[in-house]
């Protein structure tokens, strides 16, 4: 089985900026894609989490940190759709964050920052190396879910919308 690649804190412009494609055909031994959101891989090759990393880091031009998971556990996590129904919308958005570990501990859930009714990020689940997270654009300072998953679960996290997941399931699909 595949695995999933997540790297965080990386961009296509900017800060810690590069191509993607470019890092993709660089690891081409390992038939690597790159796949919607910056740092988010499919790789097919047959290689362990353990040389994924390795040739990651070594191909890419800044240290990042960098989060594999089995992409079966990535395709569960969206088979069991972890958002409630029609929960999703205009003014709702789903995020995932992959988590560099799990999480020591269960937590309370839900967690809202800030508290109260005018919350902008509820985390609703932790499911394995997944946090679960409802995302509200509200008036004042924006609260992005990656920040709020990686204080309040201590533990180093990089987040996709849940658009990007799907996108990831479905590139997972068996090629024709």
């Amino acid at each position: 089985m595949p695995l999933v690649v997540f790297l965080r804190g990386v961009n296509v412009g900017g800060h810690k900026a590069f191509q993607p494609s470019a890092l993709a055909r660089q690891l081409g031994r390992l038939d690597v894609q790159s796949v919607g959101a910056a740092g988010t891989f499919i790789v097919r090759g047959n290689v362990g989490s353990r040389v994924a990393r390795t040739e990651f880091s070594r191909h890419l031009p800044f240290d990042a940190h960098v989060m594999i998971c089995p992409a079966a556990e990535l395709v569960d996590l969206v088979r069991q759709d972890p958002f409630p129904e029609r929960v999703l919308g205009d003014d709702v958005k789903g995020f995932v964050s992959v988590l560099e570990h799990r999480p020591r501990g269960a937590p309370q859930l839900p967690i809202r920052q800030p508290e109260g009714k005018n919350w902008q990020v509820t985390v609703i689940a932790v499911r394995g190396r997944f946090a679960v997270s409802l995302h509200r654009k509200t008036a004042g300072a924006l609260v992005y879910p990656n920040e709020v998953v990686e204080r309040r679960l201590r533990v180093v996290a990089t987040t996709r919308s849940w658009n990007t997941i799907v996108k990831l399931y479905h590139a997972l699909e068996p090629r024709r």
